[in-house]
């Protein structure tokens, strides 16, 4: 028997339909993989970017150049906030692919 579900996140609309092959739990943890993966992307460009400022830093101080706006503690803030998604990610799907939970209690 088919079903169809519909859930609205914030201004975000997710619409959906699953049968057995396409069922809410195996579209729970692909969402977190690809949300995981997103975050972690998001981590690496920030690490870019801290690493890319602190060289500037180190040639601005060279040429005698004070820097007045330092957005690093602004990376770094960002930075703690996706760590910790990540880690909330993480135990999320541990939890979903605990193999003692029940599989099917979405259903």
């Amino acid at each position: 028997m088919e079903k169809t579900w519909m859930v609205n996140a914030a201004a975000d609309g997710v619409a959906g339909r699953w049968d057995e092959g396409n069922d809410p739990y195996n579209l729970i943890v692909t969402d977190l993989v690809a949300l995981i993966g997103h975050v972690r992307a998001s981590l690496r460009l920030i690490e870019a970017a801290i690493a890319r400022e602190a060289l500037l830093a180190e040639q601005d101080a060279a040429a005698n150049i004070a820097v007045l706006d330092d957005v690093t503690p602004r990376y770094e803030a960002a930075s703690t906030a996706l760590r910790a998604c990540d880690a909330g990610l993480g135990a999320a799907l541990d939890r979903m692919r605990d193999s003692e939970a029940p599989a099917r209690l979405l259903n």
